[in-house]
């Protein structure tokens, strides 16, 4: 697990900590599905408890040591001396090891986990809660929702689950978490959802379901459960001053997940469009005076040569307000709104434009990878 405000890597023996940081009241009954089960939750985990994975990798990480300048003259003999004395200059490849959870989405293999739980992994294998172990191939990963998908060969049908709405989830209603924290494997935790659409600046796609079920190291990648036993979240993230629960979780919502495994399995990587502008939010002073009680839209900061919004005619100051009918309220609505577009697709965008109001016909473009 993830620790919000720490990184997703701490050093642990024999493990590496990638996953282990109105007016009126109306009443409304919970439905069966998201009541807390009669008798407890044993018949709930009995059925769901197999399609929950162990995921273990290994790989190598480079350990860069400082660079030391000698100082000019220095004669050889002392230059080989401190030189022997100070650390290599370059990375030193370290072993490194490190534990996860994910779930099986399909009889023939797929399984789904957190980037960070296979990130650089030169070995993944997965234990199933019945013993079996397989050696696991990374289909394609998404650093940016951090969503992996992996594939395991087995010679019979594997258990699985199914994926519930997370937009169905209300705040409130009962969550069960399964995985592995620190290595104990087919932990079980319950509680309840604690908000939905939280933004916790990880990442330009955060839209976390936050819950008081205990997250652990060792829980990356593994399910949120509604109690109909479909999976609503994949647990991620947690904020913990001293890298435990402290009742703060975050899951990335099933129906993002479902979104970005499809894709994933396609062809093992993600298509996502491109406006080609950077924006930055509206500040209150703007706002008043242009008559709305409170900041909302993007505005834009710069545009991008060659760029589709440059082609489409917006420029440095124009204010985003709705794109493709969607209303812009923070700029994470535009980043999801963009990225969720097909490359090639006409997207109609309303700008405030020197104080008018326009739409612009923008032909949306394919961003390119992080790292290409």
């Amino acid at each position: 697990m993830t620790p919000f405000f720490k990184s997703p890597r701490r050093a642990m023996p024999l493990v590496l900590a990638a996953a282990l940081a109105t007016t009126s009241l109306v009443a409304i009954t919970p439905t069966t599905a998201l009541a807390v089960p009669a008798g407890g939750y044993a018949d709930l985990v009995e059925t769901i408890s197999p399609s929950v994975v162990f995921i273990e990798v290994s790989g190598t990480s480079a350990a860069a040591g400082p660079k030391v300048e000698m100082p000019e003259g220095m004669p050889e003999e002392l230059r080989r001396h401190f030189e022997h004395m100070m650390p290599g200059d370059g990375p030193q490849a370290q072993p490194v090891q490190g534990l996860g959870s994910g779930f099986i989405i399909s009889k023939d293999g797929q399984i789904v986990t957190n980037n960070h739980v296979v990130e650089g992994a030169d070995k993944v294998t997965v234990k199933l809660s019945d013993g079996r172990e397989f050696k696991a191939t990374v289909v394609g990963s998404d650093p940016m929702t951090d969503i992996a998908l992996l594939k395991i060969e087995a010679d019979v049908d594997l258990p699985t689950v199914t994926f519930g709405s997370s937009e169905d989830l209300r705040v409130g209603d009962e969550v069960v978490a399964m995985g592995n924290p620190f290595g104990l494997g087919g932990t079980v935790t319950t509680g309840i959802v604690s908000a939905k659409s939280r933004n916790i600046n990880s990442g330009p796609y955060d839209d976390f379901i936050q819950t008081d079920a205990a997250i652990n190291r060792g829980n990356s990648g593994g399910p949120l459960f509604n109690n109909a036993g479909e999976v609503v979240g994949v647990n991620t993230a947690i904020l913990s001053p001293g890298g435990g629960s402290v009742g703060i979780g975050f899951s990335v919502p099933s129906d993002m997940v479902q979104n970005i495994v499809a894709d994933l399995a396609d062809d093992g990587t993600i298509t996502r469009g491109w406006l080609g502008v950077q924006i930055r939010p509206m500040t209150q002073e703007v706002a008043e005076v242009l008559g709305y009680g409170t900041p909302k839209g993007a505005v834009i900061e710069a545009v991008g040569d060659d760029s589709p919004a440059k082609k489409a005619g917006l420029v440095k100051g124009d204010i985003i307000l709705s794109f493709n009918g969607m209303a812009i309220e923070e700029l994470r609505d535009l980043t999801r709104a963009v990225a969720d577009t097909d490359p090639d697709a006409t997207a109609d965008v309303v700008v405030l434009h020197k104080g008018q109001e326009m739409t612009r016909a923008v032909t949306i473009g394919t961003l390119k990878p992080a790292n290409a």
